[in-house]
């Protein structure tokens, strides 16, 4: 299956690297991650994670995240603009 076949949740960023959502598939999972780093610091906040905690936490919904950019995005590569 090539890239032409299957469904884009994120499209590669215009100028630099990374992906922005293209999809509303992509917006939910941008909004998930956001909600639970929410949830996660919110935790924090009352004590209830410790620091280290709080960062293993932070590293896990982050890679997560790439890795699901990964997965459903564009190729990553340096971008200087459409041509």
């Amino acid at each position: 299956m090539n890239i032409e076949d299957r469904e884009l949740w994120f499209r590669a960023k215009r100028y630099g690297w990374g992906w922005t959502p293209s999809m509303w598939k992509g917006w939910l999972v941008f909004a998930a991650y956001v909600a639970f780093l929410a949830v996660v610091a919110a935790l924090c906040a009352r004590h209830m994670l410790t620091q280290p905690a709080f960062f293993a936490c932070v590293a896990l919904l982050t890679t997560l995240l790439l890795a699901i950019c990964w997965l459903k995005g564009e190729k990553p590569q340096w971008h200087w603009g459409r041509k």
